[in-house]
């Protein structure tokens, strides 16, 4: 009797013909079901060699590589998918690209390859996945489907996607010292995502940058591991009622996986502290109605009335 449900596995591509067909694949891939308008700007890209050279350098290092893989069913194979395992960092498993061939999708074929995948990556040393879905409501919903939710954006602006870690690790909080740091830009992203703004523009970046440097303004890294879940900030400015400098509060973000689990109190305590500790006389915070109690939680308990602004 013919096996009604044959089992999937991954092969990784083990030669030179292999890897052939995989970019082949890739590349079908990305005119068919990414790219549909042949004028796209980014889909010269990710046909051409620079993108290739840039995948293959990261497949033949020693650590953290990618890996060509294919999904296997009764001998054939039915799709494939390139990931990136960051053993030596915090287990990351990155899925850059996931395709079932359109012959074989349906009947939950994916979701098993993606369940099989997930069992592949653990096997190889990750603690947890993360992936761009691009936007796409059916992308964003199969992958809800396989236990991964909504986390911010990349440090391109684009939506990411998580996998959460089963693995619980304590969290600490570092004084920004890279204004360049990628990781703070991924999370100024998932900020200004979140209250409705677009990403940031090569021109904020390189301002904000700067006035880190001038230490205008000072960043605080909630961290699991090497990871950033987090952030805040703290502004000078001089206040002559005090005659001294007082503080805002502001880029209060931690990403939704990690959520519920204290890290926004370390880090709104790690602010307090530090401002403390420059002498900045007080440390406010201009919120809405809806958080204010979020916030008198964390310590800002001192009522100043309503905040006005004119914006330029």
């Amino acid at each position: 009797m013919e096996n009604q449900n044959p089992q999937i596995f991954i092969r990784e591509a083990a030669n030179k013909q292999d890897i052939e067909i995989f970019w082949e694949q890739l590349h079908i891939y990305h005119k068919r079901d990414i790219f549909q308008n042949p004028e796209d700007e980014s889909l010269e890209y990710f046909l051409g060699e620079e993108y290739r050279s840039h995948i293959q350098t990261i497949h033949d290092r020693e650590e953290n590589r990618c890996h060509y893989l294919f999904f296997c069913r009764d001998g054939r194979d039915i799709g494939f998918a390139l990931s990136v395992i960051y053993n030596t960092e915090d287990g990351k498993c990155f899925i850059l690209e996931f395709c079932v061939y359109p012959e074989y999708r349906g009947c939950g074929t994916g979701k098993q390859c993606a369940n099989v995948l997930w069992d592949w990556a653990r096997q190889h040393g990750a603690a947890y996945a993360e992936l761009n879905f691009g936007g796409d409501e059916r992308r964003l919903r199969f992958w809800q489907n396989a236990g991964f939710i909504r986390n911010g954006m990349d440090e391109w602006g684009e939506p990411l996607m998580l996998l959460p870690p089963e693995l619980e690790m304590p969290y600490s909080i570092q004084l920004l010292t890279e204004p360049e740091d990628w990781q703070l830009l991924k999370l100024e992203n998932g900020f200004l995502a979140e209250i409705g703004e677009e990403a940031m523009s090569e021109e904020k970046r390189c301002s904000l940058q700067q006035a880190i440097r001038d230490e205008r303004i000072t960043f605080f890294l909630a961290k699991r591991g090497c990871r950033a879940v987090g952030m805040c900030s703290v502004a000078k400015c001089y206040s002559t009622f005090s005659c001294t400098d007082t503080g805002i509060f502001d880029d209060f973000f931690v990403e939704p996986a990690f959520r519920k689990k204290g890290v926004a109190r370390l880090l709104a305590q790690a602010a307090q502290a530090w401002s403390s500790e420059q002498g900045i006389a007080s440390l406010t915070v201009c919120c809405a109605p809806c958080d204010e109690e979020m916030y008198r939680a964390l310590g800002f308990d001192v009522r100043l009335g309503i905040t006005l602004a004119k914006i330029n």
